[in-house]
């Protein structure tokens, strides 16, 4: 007789959240030590949950709902006039797919992104061991996107490839190169690359109301979000996206 194991799901206790100053948040995980493969992830991003490193999670705040999973269906994505001007500014990019696994020019990268996003708030320098469970997953199809200009490297969009959905995890970027828009350019590539591939969606994690860091998404449209156990297309939010 074969013997169904169970998914299980655990809540953290209440803990400062990482985006909205002020608030407490609650994190829903898939039990670690179940055995996780691509379709499993991709069963759950379709029900909002977000890989980071080896754990699969969702918020599952009691009094807050600001944060909602996007994605974007890649067929029906056109740029716009700004997305067009970021796609020509890094038309002369080399990029090239390696697997997820350790490398120093990545990590130094990373360091430095770091260390310029996010200066002395404890994340600006982060060991080797912070680096790789951060981004990798021993269960996950992952790969680092390198993008150089010349020999120089400029930037790493972390994918994850699901069963119908690649899924943008992170990407870190030469703090000169800013003014290229290259995290941008990440996005607009990936939506290129699911649609290469035949996948129908991008997934770009959470859209939160409030924290600015995470308004760039409103830039990509159509996008669905996920309300009320559902995915729904541009729809009316109680905090409206297109309003800001």
């Amino acid at each position: 007789m074969t013997r169904v194991q169970k998914l299980g799901f655990y809540a953290t206790p209440p803990h400062s959240c990482n985006y909205l100053p002020g608030l407490e948040a609650v994190t829903l995980f898939a039990d670690p030590h179940f055995p996780k493969n691509t379709r499993l992830y991709s069963a759950l991003a379709d029900c909002g949950f977000r890989r980071s490193g080896e754990h699969l999670y969702i918020p599952h705040c009691s009094a807050c709902t600001r944060c909602v999973p996007v994605r974007i269906p890649v067929d029906e994505f056109v740029p716009s006039r700004n997305q067009q001007r970021t796609l020509r500014r890094n038309r002369s990019l080399t990029i090239n797919r390696f697997p997820a696994e350790f490398d120093p020019e990545h990590y130094a990268l990373y360091k430095r992104y770091l260390g310029s996003r996010h200066p002395g708030g404890g994340m600006d320098d982060p060991t080797r061991e912070n680096y790789i469970e951060f981004l990798i997953a021993s269960w996950t199809e992952t790969y680092f996107y390198e993008m150089r200009a010349a020999d120089k490297l400029i930037c790493i969009a972390v994918v994850d490839y699901m069963d119908n959905a690649l899924s943008a995890v992170y990407t870190f970027y030469d703090p000169d190169y800013a003014r290229h828009s290259p995290g941008k350019f990440s996005i607009l590539f990936e939506i290129e690359e699911a649609r290469r591939t035949g996948r129908k969606w991008l997934y770009l994690g959470y859209w939160i109301d409030g924290c600015n860091k995470m308004q760039y998404k409103n830039e990509y449209r159509p996008m669905e979000f996920y309300i009320d156990n559902q995915w729904q297309r541009d729809p009316a939010l109680p905090y409206d996206p297109s309003a800001r």
